[in-house]
């Protein structure tokens, strides 16, 4: 499979969250929305790192591991969605407020 095709299907499936996300936002504060986003992203991390140990050894050796690469992911791609925020803030926002 190309990185086209593999960019392309990890971007729908980014995208059928944020849709999941919005639609929330019409019944829920954006706030609380977001809250739970998060709290599903890292639920979900937290049951693939479990399932993917061993035992319980394995999981309790491999935990301070696995924050540290999901903090370090969460700010990578947290600092590039700023940053094209703000490259595009006008289109982006603003005309989103009209």
């Amino acid at each position: 499979m190309s990185d086209e095709i593999e960019d392309k299907e990890f971007f729908d499936r980014a995208d059928a969250i944020i849709a999941l996300a919005n639609s929330q936002c019409d019944d829920f504060p954006i706030g609380k929305v977001s809250s739970s986003l998060l709290f599903a992203a890292a639920r979900f991390n937290a049951f693939i790192v479990a399932s993917s140990a061993k035992d319980l050894d394995q999981l309790k050796e491999e935990k301070e591991e696995a924050i540290k690469y999901f903090k370090q992911q969460y700010e990578k791609v947290f600092i590039e969605n700023m940053d094209e925020y703000i490259k595009n803030y006008g289109k982006n926002i603003q005309e989103q407020r009209k």
